[in-house]
This record gives C-alpha cells, structure tokens and sequence, in this order.
C-alpha cells in the first residue's frame, strides 16, 4: 500500500516517547539537591515535602493501566487494557485483559510506548527528574481543588539537554504530591517532531495516589499528531470495587509558554 513506507517512516519520531517514559519515573533525592525556594510558608512547606518524598514513591504492582492511542490526521484509533507487574527483577510484565481498534496503532503507537516504558528504564532517573538538580523553579501562585489547595511552580531546565521538559508543576498544598506536571520537551528527539507535549494528573484521596492521567501529543512532520492517553491505578479484583472517576483538575493560566 502507499500509506506503509511513509508511515514507517513517521513513527520513528516517537523515540521521544523513551524522553516522556523517564520524564515521569520517580527519581530518588541526593543530597546535592537542596531546596532552592524561599517563598510564603505554604509553597516552601509544599516544596520541601515534594523533594523529600521523591525517594520515597514506589510502583503499584499490580496496576490497571489503560491506553487510548490515535493518528486524527488519519482517523486512525486504538486501545489496550491490561495489568502490569514489577517483576522481582524490577522488569514490567504486562497481562493483556482487551485490545480494540486499529491494529496499525496498536502495534505502531500502543507497543512503542510500552516498549519506551523499557528503555526508559535504563536511563539514570535523577537525569530526567523535575528537581533543583535539573530545574529552576518559579513560584506562580495557588489553585483551590475542592477543600484543598494546590501550589503552581513554572519549572524551565538549566541546561537545553534531552528529555528535560519547560512548563508547570503543580503540588498538593497539604503532602508536596506532584498531582499535575505539564510542558513540552525543550529539545527535540528527531528532526522528524514538531513538538512533543505531556501532562500527568495524580488524583489523590486522603493524601494517598489512586489514580494516573498521563496525556501525550506528538506532533509529527509526515502524519500530524500522534497522541495517547494512559489512565493507571492500583489493580483491585471485581468483589473489591472499583475507583470512581475522578474529574480534571482546575486549569491555570500561569502565562508559561
């Protein structure tokens, strides 16, 4: 068909999938990176609680993750359900509960995600991790998200390096949670990407992750935008109950560009 070569071609860009995947590992805290902000003492509470507790974020194993995947310019969409274990090796094994839709995205889009999720796993986390490492921060202001608060930090990289991401962190005003980050990669994995964007919601209940939200938008030189969204939460059996849905968070405009 004439469509195959192209679009081989066009799915190589999502390498910067591998980017995003190591962008959103935790990362354990070093010593060198001390607390760089002096702000009014509910962001500077929130600030040092969120750098304290990097080291202390373990997986969910297992874990429900489901993946919506399109190509809009093509109208192409897929899907995948499954639960994933953390092997005792610390390797990902996914059990597939339901696929659905195009079978080109589920095996061009869907697959290399799950295959970045590996690869991200061999790069260093504190090379990618949102911390003063890596990072400056710049206080923006506050959000009200039900009976809580949220304080906004524009994060921008101090140095123009692969897989480091310019735009927004949001922390939990009572735990230092990252329940929001959000931005585009400052550097471009392939000549062949536009621009690559992502945005992770964590929705918290009694200062306790239940859920995930990652969202993520490709937009590629041949076949326009290639964009996912990954929901992930702790796997509980049928009898258990489920999670109920959890709506977006508030927006903000921070004027971070």
């Amino acid at each position: 068909m004439p469509e195959t070569a192209p679009w081989n071609r066009s799915l190589l860009p999502l390498i910067a999938l591998v980017s995003m995947a190591a962008i959103l590992r935790p990362a354990p805290l070093h010593a060198a990176d001390a607390p760089v902000v002096e702000y009014t003492a509910g962001p500077s509470q929130a600030f040092a609680r969120y750098l304290a507790g990097l080291d202390q974020v373990t997986p969910w194993s297992p874990e429900t993750i489901e993946i919506d995947a399109s190509l809009p310019k093509l109208k192409k969409q897929g899907r995948l359900r499954a639960i994933r274990r953390i092997t005792t090796l610390g390797e990902a094994d996914y059990q597939v509960l339901e696929t659905a839709g195009d079978p080109t995205v589920r095996k061009q889009v869907i697959a290399r995600y799950l295959s970045a999720q590996l690869t991200a796993a061999e790069i260093p986390a504190s090379s990618v991790a949102i911390t003063p490492a890596n990072y400056n921060f710049h206080y923006q202001g506050v959000v009200k998200i039900g009976e809580t608060a949220a304080y906004i930090f524009r994060i921008s990289p101090r140095k123009k390096r692969q897989g480091l991401i310019k735009g927004e962190l949001w922390l939990d005003g009572e735990t230092g949670t990252a329940i929001r980050q959000s931005g585009y990669l400052v550097k471009r994995p392939s000549i062949f990407v536009k621009r690559a964007g992502v945005t992770r919601e964590t929705f918290l209940r009694g200062g306790v992750a239940q859920m995930r939200l990652t969202s993520l938008s490709i937009d590629t030189r041949l076949v326009g935008l290639a964009e996912l969204t990954i929901r992930e939460r702790p796997f509980a059996d049928p009898g258990e109950g489920s999670v109920p849905p959890y709506r977006h968070l508030p927006s903000y405009s921070s004027k971070a560009k």
